[in-house]
């Protein structure tokens, strides 16, 4: 076993001494001379692919940041390519270093590849028109995904190794996982129906009764990233989506303000229709509320209350921001507390009469 190992070693330290050291040499220069100065390389080669897309998109893009990773490696591949050609070396070692030159190569082309799909497919206005853009990252990863799985097993295939009789296993395998796995299934199907029927989008407020209320942050495979209004973060699988009513508050077009003003008994008909009147001819003359047929101002005399006369105030403000409709609330409040001051009117509050009988 000694003189074995021994008559190997001689034989690499053999093989080592074929090549020259001035070809060693030189070798090395190449390989660090790209290595290091491979930031300036691939500068030189991002500013020519920005000049090239902002002619045919005419302005900045995201297809430049996503190349960076690949464009950044280019210049090690040249140099280790390169630096293998000045050495001489042996036939024995051609098929090994030939196998790693277009494993190399392959990995650089299913990077960019990889990187290019979710740019190329958001800048092309077509799909956005057809598409929503969260469905097209949804695709664009799903996409990714199989790059990376074809770019494997095209690698494997370099070195020998057969990728078919893996996937097979993969298949058995996969069979048996998703008979344990059919929840992940389902919430996957939801995740596709919902962005497919775009019942919310990234960005939007949703409400979805006794499950959760808040904005959406990320629609992933599995699940759904919700930023509830105290700023604590849930996650709701996509199944909900699916089986429970979505409300989706951000594309509602005005939204409503709902009050019931109580007046007291006291009040005569004279100030009720004051209050009334002004109540209504405030609202419809003021720019922060829309009044159309979809939208009317409703400001009427509603009920008797167990301790008041109740005046139905009915409108809907123009914006939908959460805000903007808080501040008109505010305003509208303010208005109509002068306007009861005005006309001599008070509010009512709960209020019950004890009567003592006496004997």
């Amino acid at each position: 076993m000694l003189s074995e190992k021994n008559f190997s070693l001689i034989n690499l330290y053999n093989d080592i001494n074929d090549f020259t050291y001035a070809n060693i040499l030189i070798s090395l220069s190449i390989f660090f001379i790209f290595f290091f100065f491979r930031l300036k390389f691939s500068r030189l080669f991002i500013s020519k692919i920005e000049i090239i897309t902002k002619k045919i998109f005419g302005k900045e893009n995201t297809l430049i940041k996503h190349l960076h990773p690949p464009v950044n490696f280019l210049p090690i591949f040249i140099g280790f390519f390169l630096s293998i050609l000045v050495l001489d070396y042996d036939e024995k070692y051609q098929s090994l270093l030939y196998n790693l030159n277009k494993t190399f190569l392959t990995i650089l082309i299913f990077w960019f590849v990889h990187q290019l799909v979710l740019p190329l497919a958001l800048m092309t206005k077509s799909i956005e028109k057809i598409l929503s853009r969260d469905l097209v990252n949804w695709m664009a990863n799903a996409t990714k995904i199989l790059i990376i799985i074809i770019g494997a097993s095209s690698v494997l295939e370099l070195w020998g190794i057969k990728v078919g009789p893996i996937i097979a296993g993969l298949g058995l395998f996969g069979v048996a996982v998703a008979l344990g796995a059919q929840d992940l299934f389902k919430n996957l199907i939801s995740g596709i129906l919902v962005l497919v029927e775009r019942r919310f989008e990234v960005g939007n407020v949703i409400q979805v009764e006794g499950v959760v209320e808040g904005v959406v942050e990320k629609i992933s495979f599995r699940s759904t990233t919700i930023r509830k209004f105290d700023k604590s973060l849930c996650t709701i699988p996509n199944f909900q989506f699916a089986e429970n009513p979505v409300i989706n508050i951000s594309k509602i077009s005005n939204r409503r303000i709902n009050w019931i003003i109580g007046l007291e008994y006291g009040s005569t008909v004279d100030q009720l229709k004051k209050v009334r009147n002004d109540i209504e001819k405030y609202i419809k003359g003021n720019s922060d509320f829309s009044n159309t047929p979809s939208t009317p101002v409703i400001v009427r005399i509603d009920k008797f209350s167990d301790s008041s006369i109740d005046v139905l105030v009915r409108c809907f403000t123009k914006t939908n921001e959460y805000k903007g409709w808080v501040d008109v609330k505010d305003r509208l409040a303010i208005k109509i507390k002068e306007i009861v001051e005005k006309h001599d009117a008070g509010f009512a509050f709960p209020s019950q009469s004890l009567y003592i009988e006496k004997k």
